[in-house]
């Protein structure tokens, strides 16, 4: 699979007999195309609204926000570009919600260009690892688009406006294109949510962008298996935070033991990031 992870992309994927696979989208889950000037590539951005939004009760009410990349990956099995399991993000927040552990809130899943288009938007830097190359990555550019899709997202829905209310995630290259924005913008997001995180192209370019940071978000979740992960790579980017004068109190890693780089994995460790990144807001 070419997800993003340095190891991933030497060893060739298994080929399994197609399957049919059963579609799992839950929730008020709407899926509206979006057209970007920087990445003018074909996709939709898929937004999870919480129970009671159409609500005339809420129709006052503003939502903080979680964007994430990779948005074909986090809803519906039926959607992944990979052919394997989704994050269960529906399921996920609205349990969290329903137990009055998080605040109700707006997701929106941010389609990337395709599989062939992917490590072009998200990777700033060449990786070397991936087969064949992208030989010209547009990473750089991810800021931008991402400024055209909160645009149109706080216009379209009741998002509590400012930076303060908006988390940013991402997993594999999604992950890394995250930080990217981040290291580029970073008093526009109050928190961060990395998976798995490929951070190595380009002789650890983005590593490097990254140092100059001197004010990181609120808090930062980074979450990695141990089976064909970025281990070593999770732990330079604990050190980088570290450095950057992040405590426990703000900076969250966690290593699953025997977790590997899917989607799957990435699901099992959403409620805790989740809870560490929203859970201390007010829940009301």
């Amino acid at each position: 699979m070419k997800l993003g992870c340095r190891i991933a992309a030497i060893f060739l994927p298994v080929v399994l007999p197609a399957q049919p696979r059963t579609c799992t989208g839950t929730g008020d889950l709407e899926i509206v195309s979006f057209e970007s000037r920087v990445f003018p590539a074909p996709r939709s951005l898929r937004i999870l609204l919480p129970d009671g939004y159409r609500d005339a009760a809420n129709r006052a009410r503003q939502y903080p926000v979680l964007y994430l990349n990779d948005g074909q990956d986090l809803f519906d099995r039926c959607t992944t570009l990979y052919g394997g399991d989704e994050w269960r993000v529906d399921e996920t927040v609205r349990e969290l919600i329903t137990a009055g552990k998080l605040p109700p809130m707006i997701v929106v899943g941010i389609d990337n260009g395709g599989r062939e288009l992917r490590p072009k938007e998200y990777l700033p830097y060449v990786d070397q690892y991936l087969s064949p190359p992208e030989p010209d990555p547009q990473g750089k550019l991810y800021p931008r688009f991402l400024d055209e899709v909160i645009a149109f997202a706080e216009q379209r829905y009741r998002i509590q406006p400012g930076a303060r209310n908006r988390v940013l995630g991402g997993s594999s290259y999604g992950a890394g294109a995250a930080l990217y924005a981040l290291v580029e913008r970073p008093d526009s997001f109050d928190g961060l949510l990395l998976e798995s995180p490929s951070v190595y192209a380009g002789d650890y370019g983005l590593l490097k962008d990254a140092e100059r940071v001197r004010a990181w978000p609120r808090r930062v979740y980074i979450g990695t298996g141990t089976v064909r992960e970025p281990v070593a790579d999770v732990e330079k980017l604990r050190a980088l935070f570290r450095k950057a004068g992040l405590k426990e109190d703000r900076l969250r890693v966690v290593t699953q033991p025997g977790a590997d780089h899917s989607q799957s994995a990435w699901s099992q460790r959403l409620p805790e990031a989740l809870l560490f990144l929203f859970g201390t807001r007010e829940v009301r």
